[in-house]
């Protein structure tokens, strides 16, 4: 460690590994630390079970949660857009070879205590029971509308200008009602609020177009998961920067950050000293530097059964839009073992998340 590097990048979140995967691509000498004992820092995938329980100074589990190694649970889970830039950035860096993704199969929303499939096309519109006969007529012609609308050619627009116009006025234009503003704005949009529906409407016709964009990649699910967490994403980067010549080291605490003339020039752990021209960390790693903003509380749970009407789905999205139950979404992946992830987010925004890996296996 008592050497000099262009960059020492403190925690192996997924934004600490791209930029060490990055610097490392483009010539830099790179040292990569973290304190921990496994990649990923607060968005890590634990394995086995036994370890998560530990985590959380829970007693251990017992033979009815089955192997312990047959788990694989996400700290942070996040759902990748199948045509979203992160995928493009994977693509792009030849990360993907590191990586096995599976596909999200359903995406349901939460109504009136029933859980129904979400459509996903003109046709799924008119067969859904999430809406009435003429309303579903009419959400197949918004549908339609956003797809054939082309940013670039206000012929496409029939009369209705996207940039200058709010969401509301395009749920006026096409006469569609509140609970379909609803499933719309959350399901499709991927909104947690609805602050959306009083700004442009572009920004929504996008969202509604990636998730487009994105279902037509693999024609179940727009959404996309690495097969053995989310913890796999910045070990991808990992490895990518240790081939171009990056150094890591895990379980290494970092006792101080050295300054001189008010720069970094360097880390220091115990007696090591490792200088420097750059230092990147997340802010664990500097907390007399940051401002705390707001309080995430996460809770997982453990079910030991399916989710209602989702059986033709092994791994699931359920939305509970916001005029429902205040701002919750959740999602699972069921299989024989089931986890869910609870993330609460300060704001009472709540995405749940399921991922065993033995529903891979």
């Amino acid at each position: 460690m008592n050497e000099e590097y262009d960059a020492i990048v403190l925690g192996t979140g997924l934004k600490e590994c791209i930029l060490s995967g990055m610097l490392s691509v483009s010539g830099k000498k790179v040292l990569h630390v973290d304190r921990n004992k496994y990649y990923g820092g607060e968005s890590a995938s634990i394995t086995p079970l036994e370890d998560l329980f530990a985590k959380f100074k829970a007693p251990s589990p017992d033979e009815t949660y089955g192997r312990g190694r047959d788990w694989n649970v996400d700290l942070i889970p996040k759902f990748l857009m199948a045509n979203g830039l992160l995928v493009k950035l994977l693509i792009h860096t030849g990360v993907t070879r590191y990586l096995e993704f599976k596909c999200v199969e359903g995406s349901y929303v939460y109504k009136s205590g029933k859980i129904s499939k979400v459509p996903i096309d003109q046709q799924e519109a008119l067969s859904s029971d999430l809406m009435g006969l003429f309303e579903k007529r009419r959400f197949r012609s918004f549908l339609i509308w956003v797809q054939n609308m082309q940013e670039d050619d206000p012929r496409t627009w029939d009369g209705f200008d996207p940039f200058n116009n709010s969401m509301s006025a395009l749920y006026n234009k096409f006469n569609l009602d509140k609970n379909t503003q609803d499933f719309t704005g959350h399901a499709l949009g991927l909104y947690r609020d609805d602050e959306y529906i009083s700004q442009s409407a572009i920004t929504t016709i996008r969202r509604i177009k990636l998730y487009s964009d994105s279902l037509a990649r693999y024609g179940k699910s727009p959404y996309l998961y690495p097969m053995y967490g989310l913890g796999e994403l910045p070990q991808g980067f990992a490895r990518l920067s240790a081939i171009y010549g990056g150094t890591y080291m895990l379980d290494k605490p970092i006792d101080e950050i050295v300054m001189k003339d008010g720069k970094v020039v360097g880390v220091r752990s115990g007696d090591e000293v490792a200088q420097c021209k750059q230092v990147f960390c997340d802010p664990t790693y500097v907390p007399d530097r940051v401002k705390k903003v707001g309080q995430v509380i996460r809770c997982i749970c453990l079910l030991d059964h399916p989710i209602p009407n989702t059986a033709d789905a092994l791994s699931t999205q359920i939305i509970i839009p916001q005029k429902q139950v205040k701002k919750i979404y959740l999602s699972f992946s069921l299989c024989i073992k089931i986890f869910i992830h609870f993330s609460i987010y300060f704001f009472l925004y709540l995405r749940l998340i399921v991922i065993p890996i033995s529903m891979y296996l």
